[in-house]
C-alpha cells in the first residue's frame, strides 16, 4: 500500500515540477512580451487602424490550423475545460497559436488579459506530457488540471490561488481532490520558476485602509458584491451574445468576425478620444486604487472587452475583469463610506468571481494579493459574487455538478451553456 503511494506521489511530483517548470518559462516569455508589446502600443496610438487587418490574420490562422478532427481551437478555455472532462481533444498546437493570437490582439489595441493565454499553454503542454509518457485517461484529465493551475499560479504570482484555481475551474459545486498534489507543484514551481529564475515582476495592488468589522461593514460589502456579481453577469452575456451574432452572420468565417471586431474597437476608440480601454489598461487599474478614475470606465471597459474577445480576438478575461470590477468599485466610493482603495479591491476580486465562478481561488486571490488584508470581507464578497451571478460565467463549458442553490432548479451534469440556452431535458 505505502509502496504504491509514494510511487503515485512520486509521480505527480515529477510531473509537476516540469509541467511547472515549462509553463513558468513559458508564462514569464508571455508576460514580458505583453509589456514590451504594451508599451510599443502605447508610443504609436496608430497601430489601432491596423487591429482590423490583424483580427483578419488572426481568423485565418484559426480556420486553417485551429480545426482538426472536430477540436476547434477558438473555443479556447472552454477547449481546455471540455479537455478536463473529458469531451474534447487538446491539440499541442493550441498554446503557440494563443500566444500569437495574444501578442497580436495586445499589439494592435484589442483589450483582452493574459491567464487565457497562460492556461491554454498549460492545456498544450500538459498533452505534449500526456503523450510523450501515454499517460492514461484519467491520469490525462488531472495533468491537464496541473497545467491550468500552473498558467494561472505563474500569470498573476499566486501560487496557492493556482493550485485551487486548476480544481476549481472546471466544474461548480466540486473539486477534484485527487489532482491536489500536481496542481499544487505545478503551480509553486511555475511561479517561482518566472519570478526567481526568469525575473517576472507582477502587478502590485495596495489597500491603504481596512474598515472595522461590524454589521453595518458587512452590509455593505454583500450589497457591493451583489452589484459586482451583477455586473460580471452582464459581460459574460454581453460576451456570449456577440459571439452568437457574430458567429450566425457569418457563418463562422472567423477572419471575418474579427475584421469586423476590429473595425468595432477602431471606431469606439474614435468616438471615446482615447486609448485608456485599449490592450490591457493596467496604468487605470493601479490608478483605480489611490485616485479617481472616470465614472463611466467600467462601462467602456466592458464593451470593449465584450467585443474584442466576442468577434474571435483572443487573450484572457481575468484582467479585464479586475480593470471592470476595480474602477466600478472606485466610482461606488463616493457613495460608500469606505476607503477608496478597500472599495476597489472587492470590486477586483468580487467581479472576477462572479464571472470566473471560483469562489475559494477568488478568496485566496485577495489573500495572497493584499497579504490577508480584510480577508473576512472578502470571505463574504466572494461567495455572496458567487450565488448571485447565478449559473452565468466566463465559460459555457464549465460543468454544474450540483446547483448553486436549491432555488435553482437546475439537474446535475448540466452546463452554464445548457442552462443559457433553457435547453429542457
Amino acid at each position: 500500500m505505502y509502496k504504491n503511494l509514494l510511487v503515485t506521489l512520486f509521480k505527480w511530483i515529477f510531473f509537476g515540477v516540469m509541467i511547472g517548470f515549462i509553463i513558468g518559462s513559458t508564462t514569464s516569455f508571455l508576460l514580458h512580451t505583453n509589456d514590451f508589446l504594451g508599451e510599443t502600443r502605447k508610443d504609436n496610438s496608430w497601430l489601432i487602424l491596423f487591429l482590423p487587418l490583424a483580427g483578419l490574420v488572426l481568423g485565418y490562422i484559426y480556420m486553417n490550423l485551429g480545426t482538426s478532427a472536430g477540436t476547434e481551437l477558438y473555443k479556447g478555455n472552454n477547449l481546455v475545460i471540455e479537455g478536463v472532462h473529458g469531451k474534447a481533444k487538446i491539440l499541442r498546437r493550441l498554446g503557440p497559436i494563443v500566444y500569437l493570437g495574444t501578442f497580436m490582439t495586445v499589439l494592435f489595441g484589442g483589450s483582452t488579459g493574459r491567464e487565457g493565454a497562460a492556461i491554454q499553454m498549460g492545456g498544450s503542454v500538459a498533452e505534449a506530457v500526456n503523450t510523450f509518457f501515454k499517460v492514461n485517461v484519467i491520469d490525462t484529465k488531472i495533468l491537464l488540471m496541473s497545467g491550468i493551475s500552473a498558467g494561472f499560479g505563474a500569470a498573476f504570482g499566486t501560487p496557492i490561488t493556482g493550485a485551487i484555481f486548476g480544481m476549481e475551474m472546471v466544474a461548480l459545486g466540486k473539486m477534484k481532490y485527487e489532482a491536489i498534489v500536481p496542481c499544487l507543484v505545478s503551480s509553486f514551481v511555475g511561479h517561482y520558476t518566472a519570478e526567481k529564475i526568469w525575473g517576472t515582476e507582477h502587478e502590485t495592488f495596495i489597500i491603504q485602509t481596512v474598515p472595522e468589522l461590524s454589521l453595518l461593514s458587512f452590509a455593505k460589502v454583500i450589497l457591493l458584491a451583489i452589484l459586482f456579481g451583477l455586473v460580471s453577469v452582464l459581460y459574460s452575456q454581453l460576451r456570449h451574445g456577440i459571439h452568437k451574432v457574430s458567429e450566425k452572420y457569418t457563418k463562422k468565417n472567423h477572419a471575418v468576425r474579427a475584421f469586423i471586431g476590429g473595425m468595432i474597437i477602431v471606431v469606439l476608440t474614435f468616438i471615446i478620444g482615447t486609448n485608456d480601454y485599449n490592450g490591457r489598461s493596467l496604468d487605470m487599474l493601479e490608478e483605480s486604487f489611490s485616485q479617481d478614475v472616470p465614472p463611466f470606465a467600467f462601462l467602456a471597459k466592458l464593451v470593449f472587452t465584450a467585443v474584442t474577445l466576442g468577434t474571435g480576438f483572443v487573450g484572457g478575461e481575468a484582467i479585464p475583469l479586475f480593470f471592470i470590477g476595480a474602477t466600478l468599485g472606485n466610482t461606488l466610493y463616493h457613495f460608500i463610506d469606505f476607503p477608496m482603495s478597500f472599495v476597489a479591491a472587492v470590486g477586483m476580486i468580487a467581479t472576477f468571481c462572479g464571472g470566473a465562478n471560483t469562489p475559494i481561488a477568488a478568496f485566496l486571490l485577495a489573500v495572497e494579493m493584499f497579504d490577508g488584508q480584510g480577508m473576512e470581507f472578502f470571505f463574504v464578497a466572494c461567495f455572496t459574487s458567487y450565488l448571485f451571478s447565478g449559473h452565468h460565467g466566463l465559460w459555457p463549458s464549465q460543468m454544474i455538478y450540483e446547483p448553486k442553490s436549491r432555488l435553482f432548479k437546475i439537474a446535475n451534469g448540466k452546463t452554464i451553456k445548457d442552462v443559457e440556452q433553457k435547453k429542457k431535458y
